[in-house]
């Protein structure tokens, strides 16, 4: 790790440095050399948080957190970094920092497509990914969500099981895997998959990270699939983000009775691509 990386990271670590404090700094100070200056850097951003970033920055347990990453097989890959995604760097807040564990070549596959649901995953919800994931993993597509319960993790399982590969993106560092359920399937995946976050590795995952996490996947990906959501579902969220990037936004219609199904409709009925057969997204994203 260069000393300019290795600058970034620890800012990254500094719970006063927001990310429109990094942005602020590496405008005025690419080379983040201000981070040695007190009165320079209170010049680029609020006294306050300087004086924060400051005194987290030249903490001596950060550098005792770096050497945690290596030694538990963690790759810090920052926004300047060739590894980092082509399609996250171009969206409007992307991540100054990935935390990555696992195969970091997913990270420059061609074609990924995001796959969200409801965390109650219903036989229909589950049958559709049964329905749709041989073709999509046959062509080579690789099925990104956010291991969470539910669709998130059928998702991830159905594409392992199918033979293909699968990015998890977690809310909270790696020293807390959430949920608790779903340790086991982030380790397998840590192993021949990838699992990523932004958030530093002792980090518990907070409620707001959860949509902060959304934005990751669906900057990721060409397109975000919506397999079952209702009304006021996180995966709306998802698709948002998605639509806000200019990406596709794709959704599994169904039951008009059923509370499952509510989101996923009201996202056709807004514009979405009805899916009936993985012809429908190939046909997008390919």
């Amino acid at each position: 790790m260069n000393d300019f990386k290795k600058r970034l990271v620890l800012l990254h670590h500094c719970p006063g440095a927001s990310w429109k404090h990094i942005l602020s700094i590496l405008k005025k100070d690419p080379q983040l050399i201000s981070l040695y200056d007190e009165q320079r850097l209170k010049d680029f951003i609020p006294s306050p948080a300087a004086n924060a970033i400051l005194k987290d920055f030249h903490s001596p347990s950060l550098i005792h957190t770096l050497k945690l990453y290596e030694q538990n097989g963690i790759s810090c890959v920052t926004i300047f970094d060739q590894e980092y995604p082509v399609m996250l760097r171009e969206t409007s807040m992307p991540p100054w920092v990935l935390y990555a564990k696992g195969d970091l070549g997913l990270l420059k596959t061609k074609h990924l497509l995001a796959v969200v649901g409801s965390r109650q995953a219903t036989a229909y919800g589950k049958k559709a990914i049964e329905q749709l994931f041989p073709r999509l993993i046959g062509s080579q597509i690789v099925i990104v969500s956010g291991l969470a319960a539910g669709i998130d993790a059928y998702a991830h399982q159905t594409a392992i099981q199918y033979g293909g590969k699968t990015i998890g993106v977690i809310a909270g560092g790696f020293n807390h895997l959430y949920p608790k359920e779903n340790v086991l399937l982030a380790n397998v995946m840590m192993k021949d998959h990838l699992v990523l976050t932004e958030y530093p590795f002792f980090m518990r995952p907070q409620k707001w990270h959860f949509p902060l996490r959304n934005r990751i996947i669906a900057g990721l990906c060409q397109g975000t699939l919506v397999v079952e959501a209702k009304q006021k579902s996180g995966s709306l969220i998802t698709a948002n983000y998605a639509v806000q990037e200019g990406r596709d936004v794709f959704a599994v219609p169904g039951h008009i009775l059923g509370p499952h199904s509510t989101g996923t409709n009201e996202l056709i009925q807004q514009g979405a691509k009805l899916i009936i057969s993985a012809q429908d997204i190939l046909d997008e994203i390919i």
